[in-house]
């Protein structure tokens, strides 16, 4: 797995308003790290374009490459470590240029300074 990697996860429920349910998600962590530790980071994603109201949101449309079959919304505001018994498969993968879009969404809710 690889930065900008969309697989499916199976969210655990019961954990508020966070993602839940098999769907799919962006991994946000080196192969190395993968395959160091038992977690995963990973940015859920949802098909409700009415989530792009919250900081924290990037709009991702499908593509060839990205092999999600409908608009989505990367909730980079609910990144999160799920265990590797929750990865999936792959589906595609997002372009660097979207990848860094989500970083700068996540650099602007965290507070972190944005590189020229």
């Amino acid at each position: 797995m690889s930065p900008g990697e969309i697989v499916w996860v199976n969210f655990p429920g019961g954990a508020g308003r966070a993602q839940a349910g098999h769907r799919p998600a962006i991994v946000v962590q080196t192969d190395e790290t993968s395959r160091q530790i038992p977690t995963v980071l990973v940015i859920p994603l949802t098909t409700q374009q009415d989530a792009l109201r919250f900081p924290g949101t990037v709009r991702i449309d499908p593509d060839s490459a990205n092999g999600l079959k409908r608009p989505s919304v990367a909730l980079v505001f609910q990144l999160t470590a799920m265990d590797q018994k929750y990865i999936g498969s792959a589906l595609g993968a997002v372009s660097q240029p979207m990848l860094r879009v989500i970083w700068t969404a996540f650099d602007e809710i965290t507070g972190r300074a944005v590189p020229p």
